[in-house]
């Protein structure tokens, strides 16, 4: 996410909605306009997400309760 927010900001004329942010189940996300002023919402894969998560030592349980989303699916991606 940081190398595309990088090459997005080199690009003369991008007008943001709003720079990178997190959501507050930490998927991290970037809001611009494309030539024709339709909206363009880029972020993160959840699945790097929850791995993010589980990598910093948060259980599954941690992780969906964090995320506010199901077990089973945390259970899924961190497979």
């Amino acid at each position: 996410m940081d190398s595309f927010v990088a090459k997005l900001n080199i690009i003369k004329g991008i007008e943001y909605i709003h720079p990178l942010f997190e959501h507050s189940w930490d998927q991290r996300v970037v809001r611009f306009y494309d030539l024709d002023k339709h909206i363009i919402e880029v972020g993160e894969n959840m699945v790097i997400v929850v791995k993010r998560f589980i990598e910093t030592g948060l259980s599954i349980e941690e992780t969906s309760n964090r995320m506010d989303v199901p077990v089973d699916y945390v259970r899924s991606c961190s497979s």
